[in-house]
């Protein structure tokens, strides 16, 4: 199997890399054709005949856009698909033979993934029809851990989540109805990022429970995961719960971070889980987040409902025809699952339905004044064994921190957080409300930088910020500014930014063709940043701010600034500030210092002391 040697790891930017130093796909991606026939955690895998009508459909779309592979921002890469998600002419099983049919076209999200460029390699193993947190639940095997074999790999998404972890590809796609792009992320030392529901698409995703189902990503590291999910975002007319995210959804969280965690936690006894967690939270509370406690109850009522509730007739509703017409077809543990849906009544589900909206009601309420709620992502983790010996038991104790999200509608990203004295990875997971995706991944970005972990079982360190790619287009809804004087980070005008929820991007530069200018008689001070035929970079910082805020904080800026279009060092275009030709008389040009900042320091360098 391929592993790129890289000092960005087995991950998007390694791959980014390879193509731009002049790669060709066919021989990187050549490799995935000798993908382990043994391997447990793929359920099909790439023949030359698919790999090469990829190829072509790549080559396609490249011509399509004149070469340019910034317009393909995941050209070549490799990802796995779980197996509940159709990929036209490849077969969908959803782990059940009996059931298995060959895709006619591509799932809405593989679709829109694989426009931008990335190449299926597999379809991947599962707790058959997604029902199960465990990945033992499948007539093609049990996924293992893969830090101890002897561990369940957490499912459903067992094999999506056993790819990534091991450097095969540097992301898949899992769902999550109940925890299943989380639990696995936790056990296998990666990130699950779970969407807001209706963020991506599920037309062409074999159900479990419709109402609540989501499709998840899997990867390496939360700045993968968000550049993927930014691409797959979008709404679809052939899915009837898509939803559009709105222009007022949060970039980032407040300035001063606040992060809920329940008042009380269940670990089942297990001291390491819980020792793990509580090194999290202090973890936290040293990156200076204040650390509240909150009333849980509420997240482990609603989290009870799943499970014990009439929810379970949705995955009834999805397999009812494969029960009726092989029974046996079905895993015992699953068929068991889904044959008692039917001690449920249409009353039942009315009033699981009323209990539900006000259990999310009280959830909402207690989530408003945090950024986020931090949970482990898991109480425990148990082997293979003791799963096969108390299937149902075990299994719902693992959804009691995941079981609600979707019930409750909201997002949710589990992150790793070290490692249990026993050597086995434990998680951590941010849940917040619906649309906050963008934030919480800024939440997990900062947490998965301080802690540097190596990645998933591979080994490799995680990435320098040095190794780091550019940064992913703006999300849906959201402008990226380029300030360059008084707005930046430190300067006396950036809270214009900070408190409209606006979030640091990146520090870089312009093109090579701008002046800047110490404008005469403002305050507090500000440059002016003006084209012409001549001049040099001038060092900006890339902000994103919600479109909601943005017309907000536009109006505060004074002549004769304004907002226009600016073009960076590396071509890229943004809006950013500009100035009118009359604000320059008195102006001083201060090009040669190549920014603000700089400018200001030798000023306060060459001033006499004393001087203002």
């Amino acid at each position: 199997m391929l592993h790129l040697s890289t000092s960005s790891g087995p991950s998007l930017a390694a791959w980014r890399d390879a193509y731009a130093a002049g790669a060709e796909p066919a021989r990187l991606l050549a490799p995935f054709l000798e993908i382990d026939p043994g391997d447990v955690a793929w359920i099909a895998r790439l023949d030359r005949e698919r790999l090469d009508r990829q190829l072509a459909a790549l080559a396609e779309r490249r011509a399509a856009v004149g070469g340019d592979l910034s317009r393909l921002p995941l050209y070549g890469v490799p990802f796995a698909v779980k197996d509940n998600i159709d990929v036209a002419g490849w077969p969908t099983t959803a782990a059940c033979p009996g059931f298995a049919y060959v895709a006619e076209a591509d799932a809405g999200i593989v679709a829109r993934l694989r426009a931008a460029g990335a190449i299926v390699v597999g379809k991947t193993n599962l707790d058959q029809f997604a029902t199960g947190l465990v990945g033992v639940r499948s007539p093609y095997g049990a996924v293992p851990n893969t830090f101890d074999p002897a561990y369940v790999s957490g499912g459903s998404s067992s094999g999506s989540a056993s790819a990534v972890a091991r450097g095969l590809v540097p992301f898949s796609l899992g769902t999550d109805t109940a925890g299943s792009g989380r639990v696995p992320a936790a056990f296998n030392n990666i990130v699950g990022l779970k969407p807001t529901k209706g963020r991506f698409s599920t037309a062409g995703v074999v159900p479990a429970c419709r109402t609540l189902d989501c499709v998840s990503i899997f990867a390496l590291t939360v700045d993968d995961a968000a550049r993927v999910a930014r691409v797959a975002s979008g709404t679809d007319a052939a899915d009837p719960y898509s939803r559009a995210c709105p222009p007022d959804a949060p970039v980032a969280p407040s300035p001063a971070l606040r992060l809920a965690v329940p008042a009380q936690c269940e670990f089942f006894g297990d001291a390491q889980a819980q020792a793990a967690f509580e090194r999290a939270r202090h973890a936290w509370i040293d990156l200076g987040a204040d650390v509240v406690e909150i009333d849980f109850a509420p997240f482990a009522e609603l989290a009870a409902l799943l499970y014990e509730g009439p929810w379970v007739a949705e995955r009834l509703a999805a397999v009812a025809e494969q029960l009726a017409r092989d029974p046996d077809s079905l895993h015992p543990v699953v068929r068991r699952i889904v044959e008692g849906a039917t001690a449920y009544s249409a009353v039942d589900t009315f009033r699981a339905e009323y209990a539900r909206a006000a259990l999310a009601a009280r959830i909402q309420a207690a989530l408003a004044g945090v950024d986020a709620l931090m949970v482990p992502s898991t109480p425990s983790i148990y082997t293979i064994a003791e799963v096969e010996a108390d299937p149902v038991r075990l299994n719902a104790r693992l959804g009691i921190y995941t079981n609600f999200t979707n019930l409750a509608d909201l997002c949710a990203l589990a992150l790793p957080a070290g490692f249990r004295d026993d050597g086995l990875p434990v998680g951590i997971t941010l849940i917040a409300p619906a649309w906050h995706d963008e934030a919480i991944a800024a939440i997990g970005q900062r947490w998965q930088a301080a802690q540097a972990l190596p990645l998933g079982a591979t080994g490799a360190a995680f990435p320098s910020q040095a190794d780091s790619l550019l940064p992913a287009p703006p999300a849906p809804g959201v402008v990226r500014v380029a300030v360059v004087g008084a707005h930046l980070t430190g300067m006396p005008l950036n809270h214009q930014l900070t408190s409209r929820g606006a979030a640091f991007v990146e520090r870089t530069r312009t093109a090579a063709d701008y002046r800047l200018y110490a404008l005469a008689n403002t305050a507090p001070p500000k440059p002016g940043l003006v084209r012409g035929d001549s001049g040099q970079p001038i060092v900006v910082e890339l902000w994103d701010i919600a479109e909601s805020a943005f017309g907000g904080f536009v109006a505060e800026i004074p002549a004769p600034l304004g907002i226009g279009t600016l073009t960076l060092e590396d071509g890229r275009e943004v809006k950013g500030f500009i100035c009118e030709p009359r604000g320059l008389t008195g102006a001083r040009d201060i090009t040669e210092f190549g920014g603000w900042r700089a400018f200001l320091e030798n000023l306060g360098a060459t001033r006499p002391a004393g001087k203002e």
